[in-house]
């Protein structure tokens, strides 16, 4: 610190008088304003009073003098900058933003100075005389922000950081984040406008061509998404099959179903999530062939779904009201030789359950046995939340002994389905009656579910079973029993405290 100020001690002796006499006015200058602003810089202190009191002319050389004075305390500074953006007569300029910018990405990120600095960016668009912020302003704040922060974020071995020091851009990701975050909110044009002002600044990688893709494909924009996949190639970079598959997705819910067609059939290698994509669409045209076409090519590759994208293939064919198609795929399969467990008939029964598809549901059941694929307890769960839903407590019942006829054993989440949906539906001696069979059976019962079945036997009025209860699952849960006990007589007393 003695050096640099004797340094520049020395280096003021050597200019002309002159001159040497501005450079000491303008130090006294910043220095005048800066004793002002650490004397009177808490909130409850006059400090805009204090500033106004000096009868000095504000310049951009001032402000960014007294800026660099306060690098260590981003919110007085702030303060002073805005007191300054109010003199008569004087305006920021650019290097002005610029470095208050830059002084409040210099401590941790917070989403209030993120916000404050997107503010003074689109400020400075606005702002009279220039209808532009230029990319050089812009450019070194994304570099400051991404050197001091996104760096943290990485892990910091020696291995990773030899890697950074050789190929690392910093300002290439912190330029993604802010194009994401105008993508997220829905302001792609702008994220767009804005990628074709910097570019030649910031060269772009995937990820930015991705991030613009991905901005079109959520505003429903396919034509836009493409021509961005067009410029991503151009760019020497090969889209990904997430890529591919957010495009054909797109082109599907738009109903572009003929466009979304011709950009598969350049795919390379499509996974299973392509395939389904493509064939639920077809489905919902009512191009079953073209669909069960797509399905033989499926097998063909070996690219068999796994649970989820299986589900999301016979929960679009049911809701496109495909389900003879829907059996067609799993007949289909079995006939091939390909395994269709209780777990995928489970996938296809729950998007029949859920659709209330009450005849459809026994159906599938009948089928399951008939093959001898043995229903499972889930089977059976969501055949009585079905009926259940569907007002029709019998066929829950109905259900419940099925299972036991067919010597499925009955688990706990079972009888929670049976009880719970007995109570709900007013038939609550049967539901006591099962739920004296699981404390009987010393079955431990989801915490989560005591306050509701003692609220339902405190209707009742059965004391005897609120007893049993509270004993049974003080066995399991005698921990969770007891604070809740303590809570509520703390409750209590507060209240009579209130009386």
């Amino acid at each position: 610190m003695f050096r640099s100020i004797s340094s520049f001690y020395r280096s003021t002796l050597s200019l002309p008088i002159g001159l040497r006499n501005l450079v000491s006015l303008a130090d006294r200058s910043v220095e005048a304003f800066y004793e002002a602003i650490t004397s009177n810089s808490t909130p409850e202190q006059p400090m805009e009073k204090a500033l106004d009191s000096i009868d000095t002319p504000v310049t951009s050389d001032l402000v960014e003098g007294v800026l660099e004075r306060l690098r260590g305390d981003e919110d007085v500074a702030f303060r002073f900058f805005t007191w300054a953006s109010s003199r008569p007569g004087y305006a920021h300029r650019f290097e002005t933003y610029n470095a208050m910018i830059d002084i409040l990405s210099c401590t941790k990120p917070r989403a209030k100075r993120f916000a404050i600095a997107c503010d003074m960016l689109d400020y400075m668009k606005r702002n009279p005389g220039s209808d532009s912020v230029p990319a050089e302003v812009i450019v070194p704040c994304l570099r400051a922000y991404a050197e001091r922060h996104l760096a943290r974020l990485s892990k910091p071995g020696p291995k990773w950081k030899a890697r950074a020091k050789a190929k690392a851009r910093p300002e290439v990701h912190a330029f993604n984040a802010l194009l994401d975050g105008f993508c997220k909110c829905g302001l792609v044009a702008e994220a767009e406008s804005l990628f074709l002002r910097v570019k030649t600044a910031v060269a772009p990688d995937a990820g930015t061509f991705n991030t613009l893709f991905f901005g079109w494909c959520r505003v429903r924009n396919p034509v836009r998404a493409m021509r961005v996949l067009e410029d991503m190639v151009r760019y020497g970079y090969e889209p990904d099959s997430f890529t591919y598959n957010a495009a054909i997705e797109t082109f599907c819910a738009s109903g572009m179903v003929s466009e979304a067609m011709r950009l598969f059939k350049t795919v390379v290698s499509p996974t299973a999530k392509t395939y389904v994509t493509m064939i639920v669409a077809l489905a919902r045209r009512d191009c079953l062939s073209e669909c069960f076409g797509l399905l033989e090519d499926m097998k063909g590759v070996g690219c068999l779904p796994d649970v989820a994208t299986y589900k999301e293939l016979i929960e679009g064919m049911v809701a496109a009201g495909k389900v003879e198609a829907a059996y067609r795929v799993i007949d289909d399969m079995r006939e091939k030789g390909y395994p269709i467990d209780v777990m995928t008939y489970n996938v296809f029964m729950e998007v029949l359950c859920e659709l209330k598809e009450a005849g459809e549901a026994m159906r599938l059941f009948k089928t399951m046995v008939d093959v001898r694929c043995e229903p499972s307890v889930h089977t059976y769960a969501l055949l009585m939340s079905m009926f259940f839903a569907m007002g029709d407590p019998d066929g829950a019942v109905e259900a419940w002994g099925v299972m036991e006829r067919r010597g499925c054993e009955r688990n706990v989440d079972a009888y929670c389905v049976i009880i719970e949906g007995l109570f709900d539906c007013g038939r609550s001696e049967e539901a006591r009656s099962l739920l004296e069979e699981v404390v009987d059976a010393g079955m431990r019962l989801p915490y989560a579910r005591f306050e509701g079945l003692l609220a339902r036997l405190s209707e009742a009025g059965d004391l005897r079973g609120i007893d049993r209860l509270s004993e049974h699952m003080r066995r399991f849960h005698r921990r969770g029993l007891a604070r809740r006990f303590a809570v509520s007589e703390d409750k209590k007393s507060r209240s009579l405290r209130g009386k």
